[in-house]
């Protein structure tokens, strides 16, 4: 399970980046902290469906889900 947290935690990381965002300008989008971003990125924190929509929609990107 914390390899799914950490591999959705860097493809925020990596949208968040080319999209030229710091941590605390995304956690504004957002309305959250700057610490709960960087939580979100390094996957300590669990993620709903709902959360991960929103962050897509912050940055710009299509969100999708796939079970291999």
């Amino acid at each position: 399970m914390a390899d799914i947290k950490q591999k959705i935690g860097q493809q925020i990381r990596e949208a968040r980046k080319a999209k030229g965002l710091t941590q605390k300008e995304l956690g504004e989008k957002l309305g959250v902290s700057e610490s709960t971003v960087n939580q979100y990125e390094s996957g300590k924190q669990n993620l709903t469906v709902d959360t991960i929509t929103k962050i897509a929609e912050a940055l710009g990107v299509k969100f999708s889900a796939q079970f291999d």
